[in-house]
This record gives structure tokens, sequence and C-alpha cells, in this order.
């Protein structure tokens, strides 16, 4: 007996590397809803990891910055805030995993 395949539709999901009660903690809204600055979950918001282990939705942690009364500190623990692994705006990909298209030109 032979199947054939007409049409293969996949499916990803993806979650944050955090512990599934995380919450941001200027907003307090879970990293999978919506902060107040976007519309939908995900929308341009990503996930910033302070240094000394934080987490914040990306909106929240920069309008907490530009207030003077923050002082440049993590609005959790008081310390200096620094960006963890990247600075807001900037996009990495992990190209480890990423698909190979594999691009020819065919001759005369």
């Amino acid at each position: 007996m032979k199947v054939k395949i007409k049409k293969w539709n996949a499916v990803a999901t993806w979650r944050w590397d955090i512990p599934d009660d995380d919450v941001c903690g200027i907003c307090q809204v879970h990293f999978d809803g919506t902060c107040p600055a976007c519309k939908y979950p995900g929308d341009d918001c990503s996930l910033l990891s302070g240094k000394c282990g934080h987490n914040f939705h990306m909106h929240c942690v920069v309008e907490w910055l530009k207030q003077d009364s923050s002082k440049g500190q993590c609005p959790m623990c008081r310390q200096k805030f620094e960006w963890g692994n990247e600075q807001p705006n900037e996009t990495s990909v992990d190209t480890s995993r990423a698909p190979v298209v594999a691009q020819g030109t065919t001759g005369p």
C-alpha cells in the first residue's frame, strides 16, 4: 500500500526560556500576554533580561529607564541596570537551526 501526501501543513510553537509563572517586573503581565504598549502578544515586544537576572517586556523597561526617577536602576533590585545578552533594538538570529536554502542558476 502506497500513500501519496498531497499537502503538508507544519505547525510550530515557541516560548520564552523563563519559568512559566514569571511576569514582567514592571507591568506584572505574563510574558505570553501583552504589555500595555502592545496590541497583540509578541507584537514587536521582546523579552529583555538584565545582568541582575530580572526579565521585562522591552517597552516596559525602556519606558522605565527613560524616567529620571529610575536613576538607571533595575525596578526589582535597584542595582544599576545593565542589559543581559543584547541591547534593545538589536536582533539576534540563531542560525544553527535555520533552514538552508540552496540557490542555483540554470545554464544554457
